[in-house]
């Protein structure tokens, strides 16, 4: 699909940046919010870049997919004419590349890959590897292709609440390390673009205490820092416990006999305690629910999906986020 049949804009008002970070910790399902929040911000025939910086080539596993080389390539489809691309950013590549644009080693860069250089320098300085992969992806971000972006929005599946700070901040610290030369330059780039307009920090969280403390914590380490935080993504969300949603042993008796099945005590008894099992459980997630919208940020729901994420499952999550737009 050509540049120009693509729409001018990104997808939603209220999703406004070009870059979106996605961050949470591990096991809320970022992954699959952030390939999900690709999908919606794909439709209508824009074009977007789903990005992973981990090496777990999570993307690939997602969508039942062979690993991802170096390299931008097509994902899926989108509603409506769009279209996502992904790209799996290697450490080592994305060294050579800048090796190559800004030295113009080319062949002489692969010779030092063979010497094992290259894994020497981001072992000895790790911080240069979180500002090549980040240098990445601001270039796929601001690439033009003619009067246009090369995309309408680029959606980085970034690491977990525990590291992302530190995974963001690395460039602008690098930058005032960094007295002179390209390193300082492109460092100074990447910190501009992280703390635009442009760019907008997502956290994903389920109603569970470990991940919303991380969550709130994210955000204070990201307000500190000056990254602009963007949405509050609740995945696997129930809706909050109805009022008078307690079931009484007489009630559940009653229900058994109704539908023929057998009403005995221990049945009752096990019944009961489960439903006291889950309305304590519903108490606590409302409560949380209420901790998370007392920050103060937009906050999204997304539904549990009882099948697992498949295709369809991503789908189900794109367009709750475009109808949170």
């Amino acid at each position: 699909m050509g540049a120009a049949q693509r729409p001018a804009e990104p997808a939603g008002t209220e999703w406004p940046a070009r870059l979106h970070v996605v961050t949470g910790k591990g096991g809320t399902g970022k992954t699959s919010v952030a390939a999900a929040l690709a999908l919606a911000l794909a439709a209508g025939g824009r074009r977007t870049l789903l990005v992973e910086v981990e090496g777990r080539q999570g993307i690939a596993q997602l969508f039942d997919a062979d690993p991802f080389p170096y390299a931008e390539q097509h994902l899926t489809d989108a509603a409506d004419g769009g279209e996502v691309r992904a790209l799996a950013v290697d450490a080592e590549e994305a060294l050579l590349e800048y090796l190559d644009m800004f030295y113009k080693l080319g062949g002489a860069g692969r010779a030092l890959r063979k010497l094992g250089a290259i894994d020497f320098a981001t072992t000895i300085a790790p911080g240069l590897r979180d500002v090549l992969l980040t240098g990445k992806v601001k270039e796929a971000t601001t690439r033009t292709l003619g009067q246009r972006r090369a995309y309408d929005a680029v959606v980085l599946d970034a690491p977990p609440t525990g590291r992302i700070a530190r995974f963001l901040n690395v460039t602008a610290e690098t930058a005032r390390l960094a007295r002179v030369g390209p390193i300082k330059t492109q460092s100074e780039g990447v910190a501009a673009l992280l703390r635009s307009p442009m760019t907008a920090v997502h956290v994903v969280t389920l109603l569970e205490e470990m991940p919303v403390q991380e969550t709130v914590d994210a955000i204070t380490d990201f307000t500190s820092l000056g990254f602009p935080v963007g949405r509050i993504i609740v995945n696997a969300a129930r809706p909050p416990a109805p009022v008078g949603s307690t079931v009484t042993a007489a009630e559940l008796t009653a229900g058994l006999l109704a539908a023929g099945l057998p009403a005995d005590d221990e049945t009752v008894s096990g019944l009961a305690t489960e439903a006291r099992d889950q309305s304590v459980r519903r108490e606590l997630e409302d409560s949380l629910r209420t901790d998370l919208a007392e920050l103060g940020l937009p906050l999204v729901e997304l539904p549990l999906l009882p099948d697992g994420v498949d295709r369809a499952g991503l789908d189900r999550l794109a367009a709750a986020l475009v109808r949170a737009a």
